[in-house]
């Protein structure tokens, strides 16, 4: 991996592309430390604690701490991430749709151009409720004595600023994959996460290492800090490049005096085949009931049916019984919301019907139904051998969290969010070296 870095490195364009996204990144945690207009910092600085734990933790680990800073990026990406998923989801359901995702190019920028739609109408329904309740939290100071009009004034300017931020992170995104290195609105969510990550582990060393009784328990937390998080990396690792390839023969076809097909290829299936849609699902239907209660309190601390459903609560040692219903709850969402994502992601009818048609077919297994059934026995396994992966992953990370009381913004989804970006913008510049392996090759061939 760092000698494919070093060589791309030497490449200009390539130079070129990461200055590019480097650029955009810089304006982006920039943009996170802008508060909004008539934001009064000693409030934002009271109210910051109270976000590092509970509903919102994860919310604002993917908005890069945007959320707790109240800045003019507090949406972060957040919209075009669920905006993307509805459109995926309306594919499948809406004929109209699913006959643009088959119309090649134009079919998908006119899909792409909807989803732009469909996040600023999520901005503005996710401002406005957050401007409401900034205002009656204090966030913009005293608003005693403020007439009608100043008040619906100072929510109308954050509803504004967010949702033109949000509008804004989504250009930038759109412009890395386009100029820069990898998915831009990935790369922004992996530097959002990132961003977040030195001040839990600074508060796991004050924890562990700096309160220790002795030096030889302080050494033994080092080792053991690195080596969960060792294991869990290189778990996603295996978990993200692992594949089951299935062999596919295609028939010889006489036409005239030549000979066509006859060749074999193989139908990667990955065991991962969902990413990290199921988590991302699951964990935002368990939070959803208590984030809306947060918007709507007004004041006062969280009742107690919103620790079930908080995984900072799960596994903590005075009351790992009680609730570990909503832990269960997790598993059940995680495993169903894989098996749904893979179905409409990937159809084995779709795929049995294109292998007949091209006269291909799987050594050993008749074309047809007896072909759709055999992938269909195959990817249930896969799928359910990912989402197992999926949760062992997540868990670990909450385990840590819960039994030794450390609070982590970062989790077993944001190490899965980090690596798979990282690997796919790898993937990306070992295409483009390729590419220009073989221009070299040609060019030194004239």
């Amino acid at each position: 991996m760092i000698k494919t870095l070093r060589d791309a490195l030497k490449v200009k364009e390539i130079r070129t592309r990461l200055w590019y996204t480097f650029f955009i990144l810089v304006l982006v945690r920039v943009g996170t430390q802008l508060p909004l207009p008539f934001a009064d910092y000693e409030a934002i600085k009271d109210a910051a604690g109270s976000l590092k734990d509970g509903a919102f933790s994860f919310f604002n680990a993917m908005t890069g701490g945007s959320y707790e800073r109240y800045s003019v990026f507090t949406l972060s990406i957040t919209p075009y991430i669920t905006s993307s998923i509805i459109m995926q989801l309306l594919t499948i359901a809406i004929p109209k749709l699913e006959e643009m995702q088959k119309d090649g190019e134009d079919g998908r920028k006119k899909i792409t151009e909807i989803t732009r739609y469909v996040t600023i109408a999520l901005s503005l329904i996710q401002s406005t409720a957050m401007a409401i309740n900034f205002y009656n939290g204090g966030i913009f100071g005293s608003t005693a004595g403020n007439s009608t009009l100043k008040h619906w004034g100072i929510i109308i300017v954050a509803i504004a600023v967010m949702t033109a931020g949000s509008a804004i992170l989504m250009w930038m995104g759109e412009n890395v994959t386009e100029k820069g290195l990898g998915n831009g609105i990935s790369v922004i969510l992996l530097i959002n996460i990132v961003s977040t990550m030195p001040d839990d582990f600074i508060a796991l060393f004050e924890k562990f290492v700096l309160n220790a009784s002795s030096k030889g328990a302080a050494g033994l937390s080092i080792v053991i800090i690195f080596a969960v998080v060792a294991f869990v990396v290189g778990f996603v690792v295996l978990l993200n490049g692992g594949e089951r390839r299935i062999s596919v023969q295609y028939s010889k076809k006489m036409q005239g005096r030549k000979v066509y097909g006859g060749q074999s290829t193989h139908i990667p299936l990955k065991v991962n085949t969902a990413g990290v849609i199921p988590i991302i699902f699951a964990q935002s239907l368990l939070t959803f009931p208590a984030v809306i209660f947060e918007f709507v309190k007004g004041s006062g601390s969280a009742p107690e049916w919103t620790h079930y459903l908080s995984s900072s609560y799960w596994f903590r040692t005075g009351a790992l019984a009680k609730y570990s219903v909503g832990f269960i709850l997790y598993i059940v969402l995680v495993v169903a919301f894989a098996y749904f994502y893979t179905s409409i992601t990937f159809n084995p009818i779709e795929v049995a019907d294109n292998m007949k048609k091209q006269g291909g077919f799987i050594p050993g297994i008749r074309p047809g139904k007896p072909t759709q059934d055999y992938l269909n026995a195959i990817l249930n396994n896969l799928v359910f051998i990912g989402a197992v992966g999926l949760i062992l992953v997540a868990t670990v990370p909450l385990v840590i969290s819960g039994v030794f009381n450390a609070s982590l913004s970062f989790g077993g989804t944001s190490l899965i969010i980090i690596v798979g970006v990282v690997l796919e913008t790898i993937t990306q510049i070992e295409s483009q070296m390729l590419v220009r392996n073989y221009k070299g090759f040609l060019n030194s061939g004239k």
